[in-house]
């Protein structure tokens, strides 16, 4: 059997609200001046830290540093990615800032690698438009190559000189995926609207999703079950707070669902039915997309529903929490 492969993006906008500490450090960044922070020795931590990474303790006075500095070690990277801020072959750099006693990281704007050493000398590249954020540094640049610190273009600002209280960052993962035995066959069932497990020669147990090897024994599960396509809610949560790119209303479920003929539960949604009339031991049964929409991962399975069967037994399913 061909295993299954497919590439994956994991992709998100990250907000972190920030305190006095960052805070400060990202509106100095978007007035064009980078602020340390000094650590009970006397050192001055850039960027800031809010406690001592010795000590443990509070860090003291806000310290501002000059935007030049030396480059303490450094990577060249030839050929940069969609998501960097450059698209030319640059270097990723530790610059030990002026005034500074630790290193920061960021890009330097080299134009090759032979331009490139350790100790170098780099001044940072300020964007116009900036709004408190690392990325207010476009990047370090030899240091006879750079001018001064832009003026800031608040034009379109509603309140250029409000408190940075938090900053939102773009996390992107891409990967590739093969899928084993066991998992490329339960994925084409669910083509089919089959939920394919695998069972232990040892200790019977079958595992839906499957794995390649009993966790318990330590064995190839080797042969193919196919589960039922009911089974009894175990544990569930009701959801109720709302997050970015949410795409179901509010109030849902997700529950912990043991199909008939699996000894191990999986998280699926149930709907059709109030949340509040959810509960431990509720008879559901699987609802599909249309064959013409099933695909070889988990948007195949719509949901669970109420199947309309009496309520599980709590000893029927205690040791499946």
């Amino acid at each position: 059997m061909e295993l299954l492969r497919a590439h994956h993006v994991s992709e998100y906008p990250y907000h972190r609200s920030v305190g006095e500490v960052l805070g400060g450090f990202f509106g100095g960044l978007r007035d064009g001046r980078i602020d340390g922070v000094t650590a009970d020795d006397g050192k001055v931590v850039v960027p800031p830290t809010e406690y001592d990474p010795a000590s443990g303790r509070a860090t003291g006075d806000r310290v501002t540093v000059s935007d030049a500095g030396s480059v303490t070690t450094w990577c060249w990277v030839a050929e940069p990615l969609p998501h960097h801020l450059l698209d030319r072959p640059f270097a990723f750099a530790l610059i030990q800032l002026d005034g500074a006693d630790t290193a920061i990281l960021h890009y330097v704007d080299a134009k090759s690698m032979d331009a490139m050493a350790t100790g170098m000398r780099v001044r940072a590249v300020w964007r116009a438009e900036r709004h408190g954020h690392i990325t207010d540094i476009v990047a370090f640049v030899p240091e006879a190559e750079a001018g001064g610190v832009v003026p800031r273009n608040t034009a379109e600002l509603d309140d250029p000189e409000a408190p940075v209280t938090h900053v939102v960052t773009p996390i992107r993962l891409e990967y590739d995926v093969t899928a084993g035995h066991a998992q490329s066959a339960f994925l084409r069932g669910l083509v089919d609207a089959k939920f394919m497990g695998r069972r232990c020669p040892k200790c019977q147990k079958v595992y839906m999703p499957p794995r390649g090897a009993c966790p318990t024994d330590g064995v190839p599960t080797e042969d193919l079950v196919e589960c039922g396509q009911r089974g009894v809610v175990t544990t569930f949560c009701i959801v109720n707070v709302p997050f970015r790119g949410q795409q179901i209303e509010l109030p849902y479920v997700c529950a912990q669902i043991l199909l008939d003929g699996a000894d191990i539960s999986f998280m699926a949604l149930i709907q059709e039915c109030p949340a509040s009339e959810v509960r431990m031991g509720m008879r559901v049964e699987a609802v599909w997309e249309e064959p013409d929409r099933r695909v070889p991962n988990l948007e195949s399975l719509k949901y669970f529903r109420p199947s309309g069967e009496p309520d599980a037994s709590y000893d029927s399913f205690k040791e499946h929490l």
